[in-house]
C-alpha cells in the first residue's frame, strides 16, 4: 500500500445559500486551509476534519492501493492516479486533490 498526497485546492463559500440557511456569521470552514497538504493510507491523517475524510475515504483507499485507471467512463479527471474531490458540506466545500504516490505506506504509524 502507498500513501496518497491530499492537497486543499480550495475553501469555498456558498454565499446566497449560506445567507438562505445558515446560521449567523457562518463562513468558509475553519478546519481546513488552501495550500495544507497530508499524507493518507487507510485511516484519516491527524488534523483532518472528520467530514471531509468520509466523503473522500473511498477514493483515498483506491488509490492506496494501486487504482490506476482513469475514473469510472473516463469523462472525469483525465489523469491517472488523481482525483480531484469535495467535502459534503454544501454550504463551505473544501476541494481537494488526492495524488498517487510511490511513498511507502508504514502500517504502524
Amino acid at each position: 500500500m502507498k500513501k496518497v498526497k491530499i492537497t486543499i485546492l480550495k475553501t469555498t463559500f456558498q454565499d446566497d445559500l449560506a445567507k438562505e440557511y445558515g446560521v449567523e456569521g457562518l463562513s468558509i470552514c475553519p478546519l481546513m486551509k488552501e495550500g495544507e497538504v497530508y499524507y493518507a493510507d487507510y485511516a484519516k491523517p491527524e488534523g483532518f476534519c472528520d467530514e471531509a475524510w468520509k466523503a473522500i475515504y473511498q477514493y483515498v483507499f483506491a488509490l492506496a492501493h494501486g487504482a490506476s485507471e482513469i475514473w469510472y467512463y473516463e469523462d472525469w479527471i483525465k489523469t491517472p492516479g488523481v482525483a480531484i474531490v469535495s467535502c459534503n458540506d454544501g454550504l463551505r466545500p473544501v476541494i481537494m486533490k488526492l495524488e498517487a504516490t510511490d511513498i511507502e505506506s508504514n502500517l504502524e504509524n
